[in-house]
Formats: structure tokens, sequence, C-alpha cells
């Protein structure tokens, strides 16, 4: 979820001071315990289309100012103005923060069955060639790169399966909790029992309530920040499997198009993209061409 690609460095002093708040705009139109206004909330928009791609339609405001306040708060400011400005004159380190504030993530262990269904067929055709390289390009919490962990140590019958998995987001904090591998017991309650009692550790005492992946998971994953808008991936590869579900939603065509031009080369010449099931690529036919359900492989024209 790493800096974008079609801005500049956000993190340096680029733009001039917004213009003075007309005298006869409201200070906070809803009331609120921080001046929040329209102008304010356009800024908000242009920044994490810049920052992060992410198009945010008008009734997310109220989540704007909902997650935003809490960096207010932390920061002792009064204002959001005074925020976007302080945030564009010297933001450093706050733009990961404003970034993570704004992220969407929503994940679950085996989001997607039949996702992890094909993948083991195709695993399974691999025979035992290795490494198996696998990507999880935006892993949210590691639901989805610890169910690819999962599905590999059952199709090789084995803890150390010949794949490495690459788990990738551009939200640090969420890539930390996936890092550590903790989650409270209802994550996993729909899991199989066979499947949790081989893959989890229920915790004790002070863990009660919680359950760790089994260690032998987290080694097969290389967790680490990435942002969909770099104009190039510094990653390994060619992968046999790219996950990229329920992110592009938040992207216009455009930017998906410019996201699949430098995603897909990634791809092995066999590989396969997952993509989201309110997902599709009918504009980006010359890049990826369908071979399942919500699944992709590369377009001979990318070829």
């Amino acid at each position: 979820m790493s800096v974008p690609s079609r801005s500049p460095d956000l993190t340096s002093p680029r733009r001039p001071a917004a213009p003075a708040r007309p005298a006869d705009e409201p200070r906070d139109p809803g009331g609120r315990e921080f001046e929040f206004g329209d102008r304010d909330f356009r800024r908000i928009c242009d920044l994490i289309r810049a920052r992060a791609g992410i198009a945010l339609a008008d009734g997310k405001r109220d989540m704007v100012y909902g997650r935003l306040s809490r960096r207010l708060r932390a920061l002792g400011l009064r204002s959001f103005r005074d925020y976007l400005d302080r945030l564009e004159q010297d933001g450093g380190e706050e733009w990961q923060a404003f970034t993570n504030a704004l992220t969407t993530n929503l994940t679950a262990f085996f989001r997607e069955p039949h996702h992890f269904e094909r993948l083991r067929e195709e695993l399974q055709a691999c025979g035992g060639q290795e490494p198996i390289r696998l990507w999880s390009c935006a892993a949210s919490t590691g639901e989805e790169p610890y169910s690819i962990a999962i599905t590999a140590c059952e199709t090789f019958g084995t803890l150390a399966p010949p794949v490495r998995i690459l788990a990738t987001d551009v939200d640090t904090q969420v890539l930390a909790t996936g890092e550590r591998g903790i989650y409270p017991l209802e994550r996993i309650a729909n899991l199989d029992a066979d499947l949790r009692r081989r893959y989890f550790q229920r915790g004790t005492g002070p863990n009660d309530g919680f359950a760790r992946v089994n260690p032998a998971l987290r080694r097969l994953i290389d967790f680490r920040p990435l942002n969909l808008l770099a104009p190039r991936y510094d990653v390994s590869g060619p992968y046999k499997a790219v996950f990229c579900r329920n992110v592009m939603i938040y992207f216009d065509k455009p930017t998906q198009r410019d996201i699949l031009t430098r995603l897909v080369p990634h791809l092995a010449d066999d590989g396969m993209l997952y993509t989201g099931h309110s997902e599709n690529y009918l504009h980006a036919a010359d890049i990826i061409q369908p071979c399942g359900r919500t699944l992709y492989r590369r377009a001979r024209a990318a070829a």
C-alpha cells in the first residue's frame, strides 16, 4: 500500500499556502470539535489522491473527519487547515500517518475461497520447482498472505513448502499487524478446526482471547511497504500468482491501467492475477485477459 507515480515528492514544500478562508465561511459547518470546511475536504481529497491514488467520494466526508481528527488531537492542532498547512510545508513522517489514516483495510482469512482452490491447483501443477514466488500486493493486516501460506502448506503437505510470499501494502500500521501475526480468536472462528489446530497457537494468560500464527508460516512471508502508485516496483519475481484484490476499486480507470502496466510484467509467463469480485478490467484487455472467475493472465499483446 513508496512514492507516488504521478506527483512530486510530497515530503518537500512544493505548494503555496492555501488561500485565505473567506470571512463569511463558517468555521465548522458541522459544529464539530475541529474546524472542517469544504476547502479542507477538497484539499484532503487532492492530497490522498496524489499520495496513494485513492479517490474519495463526497460521502466519505464524515469518515475523513473521524479518522484525521485523531491526528489533530495528537499534534495539538485546532483546525484541519492548520494540519494540512503543516503537512504540506514539512510533513515528514506525518505523510505516512496521513496515508495510514485514510486507507481502508477490510480483509479476512480465505476471503473468496475459490481463489485459494485455484491457487492450490496451480501450485500442484508446479511440481517440485522452487522457489515458487507469490505476491499479495494489498496485504492489509496479513490474513491474505497467511491464507496463501496455509494453502501452500496444505498443497505440499509440509510446513516448509517451496514457496516465497511477498506481502506489501501502503499502510505501514497494518503491515506491522501482519508481521506480528496475532489475531483475536473471532478472526479465525470460521476456519476449519483442523486448520486452526495446525496453523494457530491459542494464547493463554494475558494473551487469552488471541491466537498467533504458526511461526513456520511467518518464515514463508516477507512483509514490506510498497505504494502501487510508485513509478517502479522493487520486487523480485517473476510471480506465479499475484493477489491484487479489492484495492483497484479505489482508483479511477486511468490509474488502474497505470498500475496494471507496472504489475503485469512481474507475472510469470504462466502466472495468474487474482482480483476482487467487484473489479473488472474490460478497459485493459490489451494488458490482461480473463481466464476464470475474477482471474486474469497476461494478454498476448502485453507478453
